[in-house]
């Protein structure tokens, strides 16, 4: 297939007051590109969006699109009114037909009241559908796993693969990246340019990262050598150099100042994330035996001993949330006992309740109690303990509304980090972290003494962090995530074909119906092809599905003109 160029970038820069998010970025953009967006929290990813989506423009810089280009832009979250999700979807194209279509291929039935009243997953489906009924060249997505489930991220996946050519994602599931892109873009202060785009999918991104870092660190240490050379010239008495050029001593001018930005830029800065244990020697630190939250769950039997790690898999809405609720004691079971080692210390990192008012300041939210944090019965000042989570003390007086949703999500790790506990208790504690904070994170959990139970729809954290899986809708226990068979992969909902008038329909339009028949019993048997982890099969499937299910939305237009629908 041909690429066309749809977008091009040049030297665009940003900046929110006196805080520079990236300078100089030029990047461009083709058919078919399928852009893993990836950076630090704070370097600009969500803003970068945002201007190639034309809802901000850059300080300075160019960006010019192909003729009559048209966008999407799904943003991280979404509010609607409370009007029928297909009420919305009408009013952004004038067929009712092409609206009730991209409701159902994203699982609604068209009877929803309120958009308003939809959970979050929902809501980010809905999002998809109202942009994708625009029929954009180019969709642009913030973030489009956070607060799904594993179900539904699997289910995304798929659906994109399917149904949109050509997009760039904000995302730092590095198990979505894998099977979603061929092509990666990294936004980060490391780079020369400030950006390093690599062709391929994410794994031969990394690969091509390191390479290019480690070549980096050895350019510096080639340049600090010639350093120590013009050094030692300089140290020389004037009149040692009186027969030397003042072109050696502008050449000896570039090359220190070659090695500072090399220095600065190879300098490896990642969050210093440590989990304080109160080291109890307990064998076993927490027992429920026999444990129910009716309609929920029931007989479950869990046994927390230091070393557990333990990961709660089942879609939104199974009862995981209440279950660590349950075992934090914050809920009463209808059913069992829990019974909890002396003075046994537990942390619960509520993704709801953990978000803190957007009014208070880096260093209110930081150190509450004053300048200084008490950690491991040591006091840190509010400025050593701001640098641990790559905070400048520059910025303790930034609003946190701010900041980035990375940036806070640092800051509540932060708090957990105060309390020493023997179980951590962590509800999608990965939402918005950067890859670097994430791969701290997982180190961090897996040295943890003490007993983990994690929530998360991050794939990669699961599979590397935790021993053993609980199934909450079965009540069993799997030792691999893979072989957690209910994992479940949704396919999309057929459209349901409109009802007929009975004594309108011609003859032409019942060999229209034989063809959509065929063509939907056709999709079907793609469709069970779908639970499968080789992504080049997976690709060609969602290729190939995706052009049947073009040519049955033909069949439906060309259904609904010989009905006179």
């Amino acid at each position: 297939m041909s690429m066309s160029l749809l977008l091009n970038t040049q030297e665009i820069s940003k900046s929110f007051g006196s805080r520079s998010l990236f300078e100089n970025l030029s990047l461009s953009l083709f058919t078919g590109n399928r852009v893993g967006l990836i950076g630090p929290n704070g370097v600009g990813k969500s803003t970068l969006l945002k201007i190639l989506a034309g809802l901000e423009a850059p300080d300075s810089g160019t960006m010019a699109l192909k003729r009559d280009l048209k966008i999407g832009y799904v943003a991280q979250s979404q509010d609607f009114p409370d009007s029928p999700p297909l009420s919305l979807i009408q009013e952004q194209t004038s067929s009712n037909h092409l609206a009730e279509m991209w409701l159902s291929k994203l699982g609604f039935q068209g009877e929803e009241r309120s958009a308003a009243e939809l959970s979050g997953g929902w809501k980010k489906r809905l999002a998809i559908a109202l942009e994708l009924a625009k029929e954009p060249d180019l969709l642009l997505l913030d973030e489009p796993t956070n607060h799904l489930d594993l179900e539904a991220v699997v289910w995304l996946e798929n659906f994109l693969l399917r149904e949109v050519p050509t997009f760039i994602l904000v995302s730092h599931d590095r198990v979505f990246l894998q099977k979603m892109t061929n092509r990666t873009v990294e936004i980060n202060r490391t780079y020369p340019e400030g950006i390093f785009s690599i062709d391929g999918n994410f794994e031969h991104f990394t690969q091509k990262k390191r390479e290019f870092l480690e070549g980096q660190l050895q350019k510096e240490r080639s340049v600090a050598t010639k350093v120590r050379k013009e050094t030692e010239w300089l140290r020389q008495t004037p009149k040692a150099r009186t027969s030397k050029s003042q072109a050696r001593i502008d050449q000896a001018s570039e090359i220190f100042s070659e090695h500072s930005d090399l220095k600065e830029r190879n300098a490896e800065v990642q969050a210093k994330i440590e989990f304080v244990s109160s080291q109890k020697k307990t064998r076993k630190l927490l027992v429920a035996k026999n444990l129910a939250f009716e309609p929920l769950f029931r007989n479950l039997d869990i046994t927390l001993s230091p070393g557990t790690r333990l990961g709660l898999v089942g879609s939104n809405g199974c009862g995981k949330t209440t279950l660590l609720r349950l075992l934090a004691q914050e809920l009463e079971p209808s059913q069992g006992t829990i019974k909890q080692a002396d003075s046994l210390k537990i942390v619960y990192f509520d993704q709801h309740r953990a978000k803190l008012p957007l009014d208070l300041t880096l260093r209110e939210a930081l150190s509450p109690n004053g300048d200084y944090v008490n950690f491991r019965g040591s006091p840190i000042h509010v400025n050593g303990w701001c640098k641990r989570f790559l905070f400048s003390p520059d910025l303790l007086g930034m609003p946190l509304k701010a900041l980035s949703g990375g940036e806070r999500a640092r800051i509540t790790i932060a708090h957990l980090m105060l309390q020493p506990a023997d179980i951590l208790l962590l509800d999608e504690p990965t939402n918005d972290l950067d890859i670097p904070t994430l791969e701290t994170l997982e180190e961090n959990l897996i040295s943890f003494p003490g007993a983990v139970v994690l929530i998360t729809h991050d794939r990669c954290l699961l599979e590397r962090c935790c021993t053993k899986f609980l199934s909450i809708k079965e009540g069993k226990f799997f030792s691999q995530l893979k072989e957690w068979r209910e994992e479940p992969r949704k396919t999309l909902p057929i459209p349901k074909k409109p009802a007929a008038p009975s004594s309108r329909k011609k003859s032409e339009g019942k060999k229209i119906e034989k063809k959509i028949d065929q063509a939907e019993t056709h999709l079907a048997s793609l469709k069970e092809q779908l639970e499968t982890d080789n992504v080049e099969k997976l690709q060609a499937l969602c290729q190939e599905i995706a052009e049947l299910e073009r040519e049955i939305e033909s069949h439906y237009e060309a259904w609904a003109a010989a009905n006179e629908i």
